[in-house]
């Protein structure tokens, strides 16, 4: 800031004096016209003049001063001069001053090496360094004042705040592990899923050993030109030695630090040779004393073994979503930050958001205050958090779709089918909210809650979750018949048949198939290919692939279809009354299962039937695509391992 307000005064002072040279003199008093002038003289009122190239000045005989410009050269002039004795005197022409004379010459230069800077600090992307710091490292250093967090800010991952605390003891006091000859880890590699943290442990490291922390992304490594991201690692280390002790965090690291020779064609030249050199930084012929580096990424499958090898990243810390405990800590974490109501419970808050992340719970809150500003609340209540809990699970509600009574009630037959399936079903997580209500590209939502986290799934649990996603296309079948069914269940049949297949062919709970490895983690079945962790499949398996699919799905389908027959009646009835309240929750399917009267919701009025959807012509046509009824919670890709 400084230097760019020192440049901008030089530039104004060399300006101001360039324009101060070109700029005319003060005007002499008694300007005359040279006709005038010319008669005076020839009459000999002039006592003497000046000539200053067209401009001539003079006295009168008088002593008056006078001034006029001469329009041509007048060779006469000289003569009637002569003659009447005026007292004649030149003078010299002045010459520009030596910085006016520098400025005009060297203009056209500095103009151009002024583009070429412009135009070579955006080809480098800006980042406030010189136009030739290609190989300058772009990581921000934070110093130990300015980092705020620490692990008081941490929660729900107590587990990898044990892993990773002795690190702030090795930087506070380095001697008490060098005694017994123990070297603490140079390398911290954080593995987790996006939003579980990593970022803010590494930064909370920082602030509690308070050290310099440098913080840069795996992306900044790569340029267009081959060995800058080399250049950059070197500069980058050079930088953390002259600030030891100090963290090096490298966010996102597997941009850079990919399996070298993967995939068709070869590896990428410029990422190998950063990579290539971020591992003799690591592991070089000195040792980097007091610099210990902490990566985080989501994708620890694809990384270089070289780079995962003891003395370099050779300690994993799992950042995993955290439990209800976990939730609990979070929410109350991020509750301080705004006022809460004395009805806020943080731990019934965090049984009813499983697979929740910090990021998620985060948003959570936020959304929570952001309820309470549009409605005018002081404080923020658990029901701003309920309705921001439905918002994120859900999606937002589009009230303003206007839908029609019979698309209404398709819908609400449609959701109730889930519902009713997924309440009869065995080892199925509850029925948490049944809506018809239009939220994001949604017409409804059946919502399912776990009544605790779960680590694995069972084949009972997972062929009730095709039973009950197809719950909603076998309701339309059966109320209007085959020939109406919608559109509206082909993402139930997609995470259905997703689901059967990873069944069959990864986790092993086909009896006719076997526990064998069908296909890779993305779900890639190996049909006639070769690959190095894999065998050839023959055309016969495959088909036996897909028959054992197709026969799980049916069995499914036809367990839901009996269902709904035997229920019809509270199909009826629940459609009943999602037509009369739009959202139902779990105490009114309760209520309809047991074939008792509906009560109504605690937050109904008889004003809200008049402002609840639309019906007539009116009527907006939708994408089929966008069409696709979603259960929201109801199922994972795939269950953990």
């Amino acid at each position: 800031m400084v230097k760019n307000l020192i440049l901008w005064l030089v530039i104004a002072v060399v300006l101001m004096s360039v324009f101060q040279s070109f700029s005319p003199g003060e005007s002499a008093k008694g300007q005359m016209d040279y006709t005038g002038f010319v008669q005076d003289v020839r009459r000999g009122d002039i006592r003497e003049v000046t000539i200053d190239n067209q401009t001539i000045s003079g006295v009168r005989r008088s002593g008056e001063p006078f001034e006029t410009i001469m329009p041509f050269y007048d060779r006469d002039l000289m003569n009637d001069l002569v003659k009447q004795n005026v007292k004649t005197f030149g003078k010299k022409p002045e010459e520009p001053s030596f910085i006016s004379q520098i400025f005009i010459s060297w203009f056209p230069m500095l103009l151009l090496i002024g583009v070429w800077i412009f135009f070579m600090r955006q080809m480098q992307g800006g980042g406030g360094k010189g136009a030739m710091s290609f190989g300058k490292s772009k990581a921000r250093l934070m110093g130990e004042d300015q980092i705020k967090t620490t692990f008081a800010d941490v929660a729900g991952v107590d587990e990898a705040k044990e892993e990773v605390g002795e690190l702030v003891d090795y930087l506070k006091d380095p001697t008490r592990f060098q005694k017994l000859g123990g070297k603490i880890p140079t390398g911290i590699l954080m593995v987790g899923q996006p939003g579980t943290g990593k970022t803010l442990l590494a930064r909370a490291i920082a602030g509690e050993a308070k050290v310099p922390f440098f913080t840069i992304s795996g992306s900044d490594f790569v340029e267009m030109f081959v060995g800058v991201g080399a250049s950059r690692v070197r500069d980058m280390f050079e930088q953390a030695k002259k600030a030891a002790p100090c963290i090096v965090f490298i966010d996102e690291i597997d941009a850079v630090g990919r399996q070298r020779g993967a995939g068709l064609g070869g590896g990428h030249d410029e990422r190998e040779q950063t990579l290539n050199q971020m591992l003799v930084e690591m592991d070089g012929f000195e040792g980097n004393e007091g610099i210990i580096v902490i990566a985080a990424t989501n994708r620890p499958d694809v990384l270089d073994p070289a780079l995962l090898r003891p003395g370099r990243f050779d300690r994993q810390v799992v950042v995993g979503l955290p439990d209800v405990r976990g939730r609990e800590q979070i929410l109350k974490v991020h509750m301080r930050k705004v006022p809460i109501g004395d009805d806020v419970n943080a731990a019934v808050i965090a049984r009813g958001t499983p697979g929740f992340s910090g990021a998620d719970l985060s948003n959570l809150v936020n959304e929570a205050a952001l309820f309470a500003a549009r409605g005018g609340k002081r404080k923020v209540a658990m029901e701003q958090f309920e309705k921001a809990k439905d918002k994120i699970m859900m999606g937002a509600e589009r009230k303003s779709m206007v839908m029609t009574e019979s698309e209404k009630e398709m819908t609400a037959y449609h959701e109730a089918g889930h519902a009713i399936v997924g309440r009869i079903v065995p080892e199925h997580d509850p029925v948490y909210k049944v809506s018809i209500i239009p939220r994001g590209r949604a017409l409804g939502v059946t919502m399912y809650l776990p009544e605790r986290d779960r680590v694995s799934h069972s084949k009972q649990h997972l062929e009730s979750m095709i039973s009950s996603l197809f719950g909603g296309r076998i309701a339309e079948a059966v109320i209007y018949g085959d020939d109406m069914v919608t559109t509206g269940a082909s993402n139930d049949i997609e995470r259905a048949t997703d689901i059967a297949r990873k069944m069959v062919t990864q986790w092993g709970l086909s009896d006719k198939m076997g526990p064998l490895l069908y296909a890779d983690e993305e779900g890639e079945v190996f049909l006639g290919r070769t690959a190095s962790k894999t065998k050839h499949m023959s055309d016969e398996t495959a088909r036996a692939i897909d028959e054992e699919i197709k026969l799980l799905i049916d069995r499914n389908y036809q367990r839901s279809l009996t269902i709904l027959k035997e229920n019809i009646d509270i199909l009826h009835t629940m459609k009943e009354a999602l037509m009369k309240y739009e959202t139902i929750d779990a105490l009114q399917i309760d209520d309809l299962m047991a074939r008792r009267d509906v009560r109504p919701p605690a937050d109904w009025s008889n004003d809200d039937s008049a402002n609840s959807g639309s019906s007539g012509d009116d009527t907006t046509k939708m994408d089929v695509n966008k069409n696709d009824d979603k259960d929201a919670g109801s199922a994972e890709d795939a269950p953990a391992k």
